[in-house]
């Protein structure tokens, strides 16, 4: 029995759909398997239509291979993306702090109808997010929508802003909030931290907050002030140039710096500053210098800290000295006996 036209244009899409979701290069669908889904679907054919349609869609441009082995039948090769790139994506959700565990299971489901239910399980077995640390924040995807939307149209937000604190009474943690209107230029993803980049109106620079604190955020009907009041750039937000020039989030002058490093830490350095940074080797062969440019904050010197005697800070002078009282506290910690009971 032939399929009428109609039933032959949903056809072609049922074939595609059922490829993409039950075949892979391991797991072909044989002929029988697609005659009973779309005997299941309401469409009875012949299977010699199939062959036909196959074609079809291989004209169409997709990659479908006839195989032998394991069985008689065949598999869809054309995906959006890899099974590799899937597992980049796949992990950087999972990684994710500000990624609610509730949004984690809904995205890790979403881009697993990207490759065959057989590949997505043997993906799904390789993710645990049960003892990371994540947000509990579930308004962040509509704030993220909200803020988005304020960047392009060019109006500032409100927002209530949370930030945890020692409690005198209890010894323990409480939560404080405080109300925020500002104008957002950019998000950035940092440090696992995903960071509304914005200025307050109070101040002639830029302030950093954290998404997954942010609560009941609104766009306002007052207009932005413009990012070239209060930053560097001037055609476009170079979000990209402005997270790479910070330490930890940390707000600054930007400088011009020079560093001493030992050679064991080029890779480090290099992962670090990129291809901008100016690299030559020292005499003695068991260092290199390093210029380039960066914000000075404390972010900057706990970031240098962690190399201990591995980096000197050369110049500027400002940031070396704040290298010395900061090794300086850390030394007089640990040459006293604690005031602090077990």
């Amino acid at each position: 029995m032939a399929a009428n036209r109609g039933e032959t244009k949903l056809k072609l899409l049922y074939i595609k759909d059922y490829l993409e979701r039950y075949s892979d290069e391991d797991t072909p669908v044989s002929p029988d398997e697609l005659l009973l889904m779309l005997r299941e679907k309401g469409i009875v054919c012949e299977r010699k239509s199939i062959y036909s349609d196959v074609q079809t869609l291989r004209d169409y441009g997709f990659e479908i291979l006839r195989v032998r082995a394991p069985k008689n039948g065949y598999c869809l090769i054309t995906r959006t993306f890899e099974e590799p790139e899937l597992r980049l994506l796949l992990d950087a959700v999972q990684a994710a702090s500000f990624i609610t565990p509730k949004k984690t299971k809904e995205l890790v489901d979403k881009i697993t109808t990207l490759c065959s239910v057989q590949r997505a399980a043997l993906l799904k077995e390789q993710i645990s997010v049960e003892h990371r640390v994540k947000c509990s924040n579930e308004e962040i995807y509509v704030n993220i929508d909200v803020i988005h939307r304020a960047i392009r149209q060019g109006k500032q937000i409100s927002f209530l802003y949370q930030k945890r604190q020692l409690d005198d009474e209890t010894r323990g943690v409480r939560m404080e909030e405080k109300q925020f209107t500002v104008s957002p230029y950019a998000l950035i993803w940092s440090n696992d931290h995903y960071y509304l980049i914005s200025n307050h109106a109070k101040y002639n620079n830029l302030m950093h907050t954290r998404i997954d604190r942010m609560r009941k955020v609104e766009m306002c009907k007052t207009d932005a002030r413009r990012f070239d009041e209060v930053s560097p750039y001037r055609s476009f937000f170079d979000a990209a140039d402005y997270a790479g020039k910070l330490f930890n989030m940390f707000s600054g002058d930007l400088q011009q710096i020079e560093f001493v490093c030992r050679n064991e830490i080029l890779e480090e350095i290099l992962d670090r500053f990129g291809s901008s940074a100016q690299i030559f080797k020292c005499m003695d062969d068991d260092h290199f210098r390093l210029t380039a440019h960066a914000t000075v904050s404390d972010g900057l010197v706990s970031w240098v800290m962690q190399f201990a005697d591995k980096i000197e800070v050369i110049e500027p002078a400002s940031l070396r000295a704040q290298m010395k009282e900061r090794a300086k506290k850390v030394l007089d910690i640990y040459t006293r006996e604690t005031a602090f009971e077990s």
